[in-house]
């Protein structure tokens, strides 16, 4: 794609996103395939594959940083990568800036489309940025919105537990955070969700 015109779609996308229009990213498969109570649903995702690296925390924008320059062109083909959702962002939680699954000591991904993974995802060329791939798996999911605030996840993460302990449901990890929409969005049109991996054997 021209360089000038891939920007601009990105920067289309962003403005959109603003007043809560998503239609334009692609976002993983998956089907809901059972609901619990306060609205949590158990969701079975298709394989996908993901481009991460370590964060330092939730708000960690050199992390950021290296996962963007990888979709702009850091990658062996040099090719440019349409932006998907959710950022996922992994590990504990603190202050944060940019909608991802992240965390401190932690990690935070970007999804690759399903084109560029069919034609197969070019290797990152910056150090600490690597391609992983995420089998099928089901994932248990409370969505919220508004701002997303270390202290809004650690509400929605203790909600999400309850729920799943009422149900006789164990994770497989801790809870981390998906954002949809970039923070600039109106708060209350943003999708924000916090997740739990379930484990693969149980229903």
């Amino acid at each position: 794609m021209d360089k000038f015109l891939y920007y601009l779609i990105t920067c289309l996308e962003s403005a959109l996103s603003v007043v809560g229009i998503r239609a334009t990213y692609e976002q993983p498969r998956y089907a809901v395939v059972g609901r619990l109570d306060r609205g949590v649903e158990i969701r079975a995702y298709e394989g996908r594959v993901a481009v991460e690296t370590a964060t330092k925390g939730q708000q960690d924008g050199e992390a950021f940083g290296r996962l963007f320059r990888y979709i702009t062109g850091a990658n062996r083909d040099g090719d440019r990568i349409a932006m998907t959702t959710p950022v996922e962002t992994k590990g504990r939680l603190i202050a944060m800036t940019v909608p991802v699954e992240q965390g401190a000591a932690g990690t935070m991904r970007f999804y690759l489309p399903h084109k560029v993974v069919e034609a197969g995802a070019p290797e990152p060329t910056e150090p600490g940025v690597r391609l992983v791939r995420i089998p099928p798996e089901r994932l248990a999911v409370l969505r919220f919105s508004g701002s997303a605030t270390p202290e809004a996840r650690e509400e929605q993460a203790r909600i999400l537990t309850e729920v799943l302990d009422k149900a006789s449901r164990k994770p497989a990890e801790p809870p981390f955070f998906m954002g949809y929409d970039p923070p600039f969005s109106i708060p209350f049109l943003r999708r924000n969700e916090m997740a739990v991996r379930l484990p693969s054997s149980g229903p």
